[in-house]
């Protein structure tokens, strides 16, 4: 079992950065590639980046050059740094798991993040 909880976000306007924090629980957390997704309002949620247990990233063509996706292991922490924010950016993020051989899917609650312009 993985209990993971985000923070970090906020209201912002344009142009501005947050840095969004996701804290899980267990040991499995060392093991598992991760992941950073979004939901606007009306919208399907998107996959925005994904960090493997060693450190391997990839991000979704809309932000990359704006955000990074980084882990401190020892912290069983992922972050999610998130500059140049733009009102399109406006959503709520959720981090995850991603699941691959003994890891399941597992989902965080949420934080929300509002750009203003």
């Amino acid at each position: 079992q993985v209990q993971l909880v985000e923070s970090g976000g906020g209201l912002v306007q344009a142009g501005g950065s947050l840095r969004l924090s996701c804290a899980a629980s267990g040991s499995i957390f060392r093991i598992s590639a991760m992941g950073w997704y979004r939901q606007a309002p009306g919208k399907q949620r998107e996959l925005v980046a994904t960090i493997t247990s060693s450190g391997s990233t990839n991000y979704a063509d809309s932000v990359k050059g704006r955000f990074t996706i980084s882990r401190d292991n020892a912290k069983n922490t992922v972050y999610l740094q998130v500059n140049s924010l733009k009102p399109e950016d406006t959503a709520v993020y959720y981090c995850a798991t991603i699941p691959l051989g003994p890891v399941g899917r597992y989902w965080g609650q949420g934080t929300q993040v509002t750009v203003s312009s």
